[in-house]
């Protein structure tokens, strides 16, 4: 897909992937309404790329509230005069530690999974109806392998690609592009700053691979989008490591324990 004229939508886009995404679009010669949580953040990175780029707009939200999620949805469209062509489901959480509570999974899913299927809902009718829409889903490496330390994270970003896959499948010869982004590390306040996820969890993650900048990891995805490739993998990898996987379960799983075992012992 072309992007340059694109009216785009991008959550979670205060900072991190998000941000270093809504660049890349704007680079290449779209229009993009930011939405996140911290609106103060939020305001930053508009003026930023409004002075840089222009044809951006900002509006704080929930990207897992139906109605932030069309709130947002009108304001790109208001603004630009066109119906949203992209949208990116890039907000993610990284709550509960271990089995975690009853609060942290009713968290991640709602963030990590509904958000995304929320989405879909208000779009993909008229994406269907035009023939011409594409969404992107930010899921995680931990969506094909799992996440040590973070049952909740692991579960929801599973579920992401498969909701990914499943619209790909259910749309993709119905006009509907879908890509969907699975790094390992990428220098984010989502690796840094974990918000209840434990230190093991952290360590899964820079232990198995190089830690990415945002735009490293955007260019990947809009190469994805361009050429309308579903699985977005910045980390190389993380296929060798799908593919292990496949193809001897178990053996992936003694090893995935004694890994567990060797974060948990340092």
């Amino acid at each position: 897909m072309d992007v340059h004229g694109a009216v785009c939508v991008v959550t979670g886009a205060a900072g991190g992937i998000g941000a270093a995404l809504a660049e890349a679009l704007l680079e290449r010669g779209a229009k993009v309404a930011l939405t996140d949580l911290d609106g103060e953040r939020l305001s930053a990175t508009r003026e930023r790329l409004a002075t840089a780029h222009g044809d951006v707009v900002a509006a704080a939200g929930d990207a897992s509230s139906a109605a932030d999620i069309a709130e947002v949805i009108v304001l790109a469209e208001r603004e630009f005069g066109a119906p949203v062509d992209v949208y990116v489901a890039n907000a993610g959480v990284g709550v509960g530690a271990d089995l975690a509570d009853e609060a942290s999974w009713a968290t991640a899913i709602d963030v990590n999974l509904m958000a995304h299927v929320r989405a879909a809902q208000q779009l993909v009718p008229g994406w269907v109806e035009r023939g011409r829409g594409y969404f992107v889903s930010t899921a995680s490496a931990a969506g094909l392998l799992t996440q040590i330390g973070s049952s909740t994270y692991a579960t929801t970003k599973h579920a992401a690609l498969a909701f990914a896959e499943w619209l790909a499948v259910s749309y993709g010869d119905k006009g509907v592009g879908v890509s969907c982004l699975c790094p390992m590390g990428v220098d984010t306040n989502l690796l840094t700053e974990t918000g209840g996820a434990s230190r093991v969890a952290q360590r899964a993650v820079t232990e198995s691979g190089p830690v990415l900048t945002p735009a490293q990891v955007a260019d990947d995805v809009m190469r994805a989008i361009e050429n309308e490739t579903f699985l977005v993998l910045p980390h190389a990898n993380v296929l060798d490591m799908y593919r292990a996987k496949g193809a001897d379960y178990d053996r992936w799983i003694r090893g995935m324990q004694r890994f567990g075992a060797h974060l948990a012992s340092n």
